[in-house]
């Protein structure tokens, strides 16, 4: 009987068991690339649905010209006239398909930034100069651009076409068409495959040195508001240092974003970046080059805040995940 028991209990017990699909996954979650990756897509999607409103009205913003100035106006008056026209709908116009777009945007963004870095590291985690972080961040933003272009260009467009402006006549009662039915319509009738991708050189000039400057400048700022003796900053000092690095990428970067304004239909379009710079300057001067900023300026403490606080959350909770080495 005793013996019976004794051959039971050593079965229960067993040689140490290997390691489990569980195990695996949390390792799996835990390394650098995979929690910034996650950790990039959950931050892109809170930042972008908490500034909607602003991102929608910078476009609106940007596509003033002489004879189409229905949104010539100030910030909260424009929010006030998108309200009352669309309701709640104007404010979220677009961000259904900015989250599908921002979530895999923002996850390469930062998942490919740590995986570039690890070429300048001296060890794994060692801090990088300012230049290098320059670099490996214009690198994330152009790998992250050429892979979800066409959702931004599409975002774009839903976020023009409910608004009321002269030229873009809407039937009444018709019903506008959906992400993917927008896709399919450049496809089929603007040229194909290239039409998805129709001012991507101009964006990814403005972006580039936006996403490494965010990145330079948010590391920077981020030891700079670390206190004394302390590894990490506190929660105020990540939104500090995210709204400082934002509002100086995007101060730097804007008169290069105009992927806008190669869209057809809209009464003009533009050659090339240094075009696009020229007859901007020429028609409107050089403000014109700032036209749209004061929304874009507004939404970007809430946005870039939120961003990296997210980020780091979950990438720090992540990276808890992995199992002690006995």
């Amino acid at each position: 009987m005793s013996a019976e028991q004794g051959s039971q209990s050593s079965v229960l017990l067993g040689p140490p068991s290997a390691p489990s699909r569980l195990d695996d996954l949390r390792y799996t979650l835990s390394q650098p690339v995979a929690a910034s990756f996650i950790g990039g897509g959950v931050a892109g999607a809170v930042s972008r649905t908490v500034v909607s409103p602003l991102e929608r009205l910078k476009i609106l913003f940007q596509i003033q010209s002489h004879g189409r100035e229905e949104y010539k106006m100030s910030v909260p008056k424009a929010l006030a006239k998108m309200w009352r026209e669309e309701g709640w709908r104007g404010f979220m116009a677009g961000n259904g398909t900015n989250c599908i777009r921002i979530v895999p945007y923002s996850a390469v963004q930062f998942g490919s930034y740590n995986f570039y870095k690890r070429f300048f590291e001296d060890y794994p985690g060692a801090p990088l100069g300012a230049y290098q972080r320059l670099f490996c961040g214009g690198c994330a933003g152009i790998t992250s651009v050429t892979c979800t272009y066409p959702l931004d260009i599409v975002r774009t467009r839903l976020s023009i076409q409910s608004a009321s402006f002269s030229g873009i006549s809407k039937k009444a009662g018709e019903k506008l068409p959906g992400m993917w039915a927008l896709m399919a319509s450049m496809y089929k009738n603007e040229g194909g495959f290239f039409a998805l991708y129709r001012g991507i050189i101009p964006t990814v000039a403005g972006v580039a040195p936006y996403v490494g400057l965010n990145f330079m400048v948010y590391e920077t700022m981020r030891n700079k508001f670390t206190p004394e003796g302390q590894a990490n900053p506190g929660t105020l000092g990540k939104l500090a240092a995210g709204a400082v690095s934002g509002a100086v990428a995007q101060t730097f970067t804007y008169p290069l974003r105009f992927q806008i304004n190669t869209m057809s239909g809209m009464g003009y379009q533009y050659k090339s970046i240094f075009d696009a710079l020229r007859v901007i300057v020429t028609q409107e001067g050089f403000r014109g080059l700032y036209k749209g900023v004061a929304p874009n300026l507004l939404k970007v403490a809430p946005s870039m805040a939120s961003n990296w606080l997210s980020f780091e959350l979950t990438r720090d909770f992540l990276t808890s995940l992995r199992t002690p080495e006995v």
